[in-house]
């Protein structure tokens, strides 16, 4: 285990975002990166809440951000030094925006995320 302070995780978190290709992220609509400093759900590095692009219709309009929550504690927790927080930060951000644009778990998996 390893302590990343609350702003240097959050830059890792925000070097992660803005390494996604452009088209991808120019396509993000409606969604909300945070980072939860406490410890989340047992087991989750990550979470994704909202409705996938690949949902969204008509009805979507006025709804409220989705949102993306990457959890320090669980990532330092597994973590051995710094260059491992940066790359499960990494990991962590793609899979959860994969979320974002409906791609399940169970691809992500096959897609090595």
């Amino acid at each position: 285990m390893i302590t990343v302070e609350r702003g240097r995780f959050e830059e890792m978190v925000a070097q992660a975002l803005d390494g996604l290709p452009a088209d991808l992220g120019k396509m993000m609509r409606n969604v909300a990166v945070t980072v939860e400093h406490e410890p989340g759900p047992p087991g989750l590095l990550g979470l994704y809440q909202g409705i996938p692009l690949t949902s969204r219709g008509s009805f979507y309009a006025g709804a409220l951000p989705d949102r993306i929550t990457i959890y320090r504690q669980a990532i330092c927790a597994i973590c051995d030094n710094e260059l491992q927080v940066a790359d499960q930060v990494q990991r962590t951000v793609i899979h959860e925006v994969g979320h974002h644009f409906g791609i399940s778990d169970e691809r992500l998996a096959e897609l090595g995320w």
